[in-house]
């Protein structure tokens, strides 16, 4: 069995692709699939894509990115079953996976795991907005042989234009990553953030409670990112995004927040903040909002907050009650084990290529 990866994104490098199928390349290996990933930027252009500026060196990155995808529609044939995740190429009408399906008898697995229907797109790179097509979803979902979406929100989508749609969620490797379990005896309490520049601004809506907390207790506010908030706060502590440091990271956490405006884009996110929360065993204060609503369980292993009376009263219970915040860790990873994690969902994945 062969397979193609298409991907916008270099392996290693984008959450939605190390937590949706690079988790699982090892056990294709295992099985004696042959696979290839092609990934329309290249490491070059990735480094400086979510940066302001660089015009002249995205636009080559753009070229070359559209080399690989002609390439791609040489090689197709070689193999048995074309993955794609969110998209063949970034702009304009699918035209080269058009021609794909009419030059070869490849299967398409086509995978998404946000609401990339709807415009949504980065500050640094706004202008691209008016090249996209964003109802390309609607048409590769049509051609597909099976669409792969990760919450009930997005496979209703897609069960528009296809009959083969498997829920597919977003999991954590709780064997060989998220493996350790955050400590509940810090000497601080650590209310935590990680995301990337482009949730980041859910951060505006926490501000006000956090800006009150600081009044009356003492935490640090700790935001991993790959930039920093435009926040005033005097708890907050940057820590830059590392992939090698993440999970220490993480584990300084004593509660992990995921705070969300309730409407479509939002509707179609796949929990992964609270994901990697609870697989630590570090208590999860969301939005119930979409997937969040499943994969948090309110007053078991987190809370749900709706209001900012919600956060306030959440956050002040996790601070003052030690007996509260140690019964919420234990029962996060379990959760994650049996419901979230690569070995729960690995034969899901792998009958997506029957």
């Amino acid at each position: 069995m062969r397979i193609l990866f298409i991907v916008p994104y270099p392996e290693g490098k984008a959450p939605s692709q190390r937590f949706r199928f690079e988790h699982y390349f090892e056990d294709l290996r295992k099985l004696g699939f042959q696979f290839k990933i092609s990934s329309f930027f290249d490491n070059r252009t990735w480094d400086i894509l979510y940066k302001q500026g660089n015009l002249v060196q995205k636009i080559i990155g753009l070229i070359r990115g559209y080399g690989r995808r002609w390439r791609n529609l040489l090689e197709c044939r070689q193999y048995d079953f074309v993955f794609i995740h969110r998209e063949f190429s970034p702009f304009g009408p699918p035209i080269l996976l058009w021609i794909l399906t009419k030059i070869s008898t490849v299967k398409i697995i086509y995978d998404f795991d946000d609401a990339i229907w709807i415009p949504n797109y980065s500050e640094s790179n706004s202008f691209t907005n008016y090249f996209k097509r964003f109802s390309n979803v609607k048409t590769i979902s049509r051609w597909a042989y099976k669409v792969s979406c990760g919450n009930d929100y997005l496979c209703n989508f897609a069960k528009l234009y296809n009959s083969r749609v498997v829920y597919n969620p977003t999991v954590i490797d709780t064997e060989h990553q998220h493996n350790r379990i955050a400590s509940t005896d810090k000497h601080g309490f650590v209310i935590g953030w990680t995301g990337s520049h482009s949730t980041i601004r859910y951060l505006n809506d926490i501000f006000p409670v956090i800006q009150e907390l600081e009044r009356k207790f003492r935490f640090e506010f700790r935001v991993i990112s790959d930039s920093p908030p435009e926040l005033s706060l005097s708890s907050l502590k940057f820590i830059p995004w590392k992939k090698e440091t993440e999970i220490a990271d993480l584990l300084e956490f004593t509660v992990g927040i995921m705070p969300l405006k309730d409407d479509q884009w939002a509707q179609g996110k796949c929990g992964f903040k609270a994901l990697q929360y609870l697989s630590l065993g570090i208590p999860a204060l969301v939005s119930p909002v979409g997937v969040n609503f499943r994969i948090v369980d309110h007053e078991v292993n987190g809370f749900h907050c709706r209001t900012d009376e919600d956060w306030k009263q959440a956050l002040v219970k996790c601070m003052t009650d030690q007996l509260l915040l140690k019964r919420l860790s234990g029962a996060c990873r379990p959760k994650i084990v049996n419901e979230y994690s690569v070995s729960s969902n690995r034969k899901n994945f792998l009958h997506l290529f029957d």
